[in-house]
């Protein structure tokens, strides 16, 4: 099992006129610490597309529990249960400095050769660098 915690100061931005997280920005947190979580392992999402595999998102859900807001620094969990194959699944956590859970959600992915735009294992690359996780 692979664990990675990202954090980020909420913007005034990505909160809607009450000073609450606008519920659509929560997609974008998944994918920041998704993308923090794969560098974490030694390989960024930019590479594995210059190896010519892109990671659409199949399916994503989210369940809002209190609401994030203006200028509080969260903590977004991320973790992958399993080992992927053709498909990689995150799950997430996101808490507020006082370790209030605010939101949970996952994500399924899919790797997809982007010549064939066809699924595809994930690269042999990756799977040795997340390997260690999965012993």
């Amino acid at each position: 099992m692979f664990i990675y915690e990202h954090q980020l100061r909420i913007r005034y931005a990505e909160t809607d006129q009450m000073g609450y997280v606008y519920y659509g920005n929560y997609a974008a947190f998944y994918e920041v610490a998704r993308t923090e979580m794969l560098r974490q392992t030694g390989i960024s999402y930019k590479e594995l597309e210059d190896m010519g595999v892109m990671m659409p998102v199949l399916e994503m859900h989210t369940k809002y529990l209190q609401p994030a807001k203006y200028d509080e620094l969260i903590t977004i969990k991320t973790t992958i249960r399993e080992k992927p194959n053709v498909r990689i699944n995150f799950e997430y956590e996101i808490c507020n400095e006082q370790g209030t859970l605010l939101n949970t959600g996952s994500t399924q992915l899919v790797f997809v050769d982007m010549k064939k735009n066809r699924p595809c294992r994930a690269p042999e690359i990756f799977l040795e660098k997340i390997a260690p996780y999965f012993i």
